[in-house]
């Protein structure tokens, strides 16, 4: 009887955003669920901290954009739940030449999916928003859902959630041991659990977790610097001033974008999708001449679209991105442990998907019948995980 009480029904590794939501699941379900987390919460070592993400229907990808539906209304619930506000809407504005294929592909998808957006020729852009300085005749397309996530803020609301459904939350517990069976034993540094089915979502550390269990997936760890950039005319960038988040298509050889001031005063976030190879365990080892590419591109870009921003960023942060080879997340059992489960790579784009990635991670642990196709999520996409890596 004993036994049968030390025995959870799902261990989650990993409490960013995936890990909690996954969780969050669990316990609405009744489920008896231990999240471990490495770290003392609240931290800032992996992908899940900061105080804002975009959240957005407009996706290059038709599968993401019809996750997104359920997405919203789940962090509705959250909110009620939690009862604080973890979102808001200021519309996202993408931005792009006019014969852009991107831009071209993600109004089709919205159109086709019935999510409510807006084109904008160069003139109505002018006047839409006046603050950004057009250089070569660009286009916009307006997601009227986009908005900003109060990313650390939802963060400890779903930890505080997850913990009045019942769950347990051990941070300060760094996984030392995993020994697959039925069931699974969890070793960490300060004692062992044993749960009937594990989930790994543990962000740039899941390949050290993955190596022991014989499986290593293509993910490659990037440190991210994010941007703030100060006004020079007050709240001329700002959530008052009905200034959207934005996403600039085709410019660099990756994405650009912003979200309106707010998190400090009088400072925009302005930031690069994109980043250089890092160990996460040195994620603050400085790589000067990668990342002051990266801050040229910007600076440029600040200074020809943003010009009431002084074009020398005034903030510099870090985060992870675990970046698949396709930036499309891995969702998927173990193959040879199937009472194990995997949700990695997400790309530096899986926040505002949390809800429903969570969801789907619940269902997989639990073998019930995933509510989403998951042929783009399997890990048999990738050929060169063959059989050597079992």
């Amino acid at each position: 009887m004993a036994a049968q009480k030390d025995l959870y029904d799902a261990i989650v590794i990993g409490a960013g955003i995936q890990g909690c939501f996954t969780a969050y699941h669990l316990a609405k379900h009744r489920k008896r669920v231990l999240l471990l987390e490495q770290f003392f919460l609240p931290h800032s070592r992996g992908s899940s901290h900061g105080q804002s993400r975009i959240i957005r229907k407009a996706y290059l990808q038709d599968f993401y954009t019809r996750m997104m539906h359920e997405c919203y209304q789940i962090w509705a619930q959250l909110e009620q739940e939690a009862g604080t506000q973890l979102h808001r809407q200021t519309g996202l504005l993408l931005l792009g030449m006019k014969e852009n294929q991107e831009l071209k592909t993600i109004q089709a998808i919205l159109s086709r999916e019935g999510v409510e957006h807006q084109c904008l020729s160069s003139e109505e852009l002018k006047q839409h928003f006046p603050d950004i300085r057009l250089t070569t005749g660009e286009v916009g397309l307006l997601d009227k859902f986009g908005g900003v996530l109060y990313a650390d803020k939802a963060l400890r609301a779903l930890q505080d959630v997850v913990a009045q459904l019942g769950g347990r939350v051990c941070d300060g517990q760094k996984v030392v041991e995993i020994n697959p069976g039925l069931p699974v034993t969890v070793k960490t540094t300060s004692r062992s659990y044993r749960a009937k089915s594990l989930v790994i979502t543990a962000g740039p550390w899941t390949n050290q977790l993955l190596r022991p269990l014989g499986i290593e997936l293509p993910l490659q760890t990037l440190r991210v610097n994010v941007y703030y950039w100060r006004q020079m005319v007050p709240r001329s960038y700002g959530v008052s001033q009905a200034f959207p988040c934005f996403l600039v298509l085709g410019l660099s050889s990756h994405h650009i974008y912003g979200l309106p001031a707010g998190e400090y005063p009088e400072l925009m976030k302005v930031s690069y999708h994109h980043g250089n190879h890092a160990d996460p365990e040195e994620r603050d080892r400085p790589t000067a001449r990668a990342d002051s590419q990266d801050i040229e591109i910007l600076k440029r870009f600040v200074r020809d679209y943003l010009p009431d921003l002084k074009p020398e960023p005034a903030i510099i942060e870090h985060c992870m991105y675990t970046n698949t080879p396709d930036e499309d997340f891995i969702l998927d059992h173990h193959p040879k442990y199937d009472n194990i489960v995997i949700g990695a790579g997400f790309s530096g784009h899986g926040f505002k998907l949390a809800p429903v990635v969570g969801k789907i991670l619940y269902e997989l642990s639990m073998k019930l019948t995933p509510s989403y196709d998951l042929a783009p999520f399997r890990i048999s996409r990738f050929p060169s995980l063959g059989k050597a890596h079992l």
